[in-house]
């Protein structure tokens, strides 16, 4: 029973981070905001949940950090990244609901453990601590910005525009780390871990910063 159900997630996992590539990969390049970009966008994000429940699902049954840390930030990025398109006027008449509050708590919580975890591996020397503690801090800042923004104490005018890019930006960070992560072992030439694990972010990092600006 317990391998039926990790081979159906598994399955299920790895079918939505493929429709999460290709579909993440197509609203990177082509124009924002129209139709299209809105119905691929609605695929993308019910591929990419899929695939972070299952990667926690995946996590529970056979213990594995990877899939637990890929699952969290995939559920809180893209989780976040959709309901912001609908929390257009907070501070005015307009306040986050439960399931807005269970995503930033749940991932406050699990960036301070990223974070702490991070620092104690790299005192004990480990140098995939630094992949950890960017993550814990990049999950951090994030939800701070959640807690001003639920306050209606967003500076800019179109807050909600831009935590939507971000997120769903870095949703599809996530799901490219992943595989890429997955991956690692098939490469001609041997690289760091940590380098797997951080190349994307700083890849497409500009990318977000650039599209962030327009609308700031």
């Amino acid at each position: 029973m317990k391998d039926s159900l990790f081979n159906f997630l598994l399955l299920v996992h790895v079918t939505g981070g493929t429709i999460s590539l290709l579909t993440g990969t197509i609203n990177l390049i082509r124009r924002k905001g129209d139709k299209v970009h809105k119905k691929i966008g609605k695929i993308f994000t019910y591929a990419m949940l899929a695939t972070g429940f299952c990667s926690l699902g995946l996590s529970i049954i056979h213990p594995n950090f990877f899939l637990f840390i890929v699952g969290s930030f995939t559920i809180y990025l893209v989780g976040t990244g959709s309901r912001y398109i609908y929390l257009k006027l907070l501070g005015i008449n307009q306040k986050p609901t439960l399931i807005d509050w269970i995503l930033t708590i749940t991932m406050l919580l699990t960036g301070s453990v990223f974070l702490v975890l991070g620092l104690k591996q790299v005192f004990l020397a480990h140098y995939f601590g630094f992949v950890l503690i960017v993550f814990g801090i990049f999950s951090l800042r994030l939800v701070q910005w959640d807690f001003i923004n639920y306050r209606g104490n967003a500076k800019a005018k179109n807050y909600w525009l831009l935590a939507h890019i971000q997120r769903m930006t870095g949703g599809y960070i996530a799901a490219f780390t992943a595989f890429l992560v997955v991956n690692a072992n098939d490469w001609p030439l041997p690289v760091p871990s940590f380098v797997v694990w951080l190349a994307p972010t700083a890849i497409l990092t500009p990318l977000i910063v650039k599209w962030s600006r327009k609308y700031d």
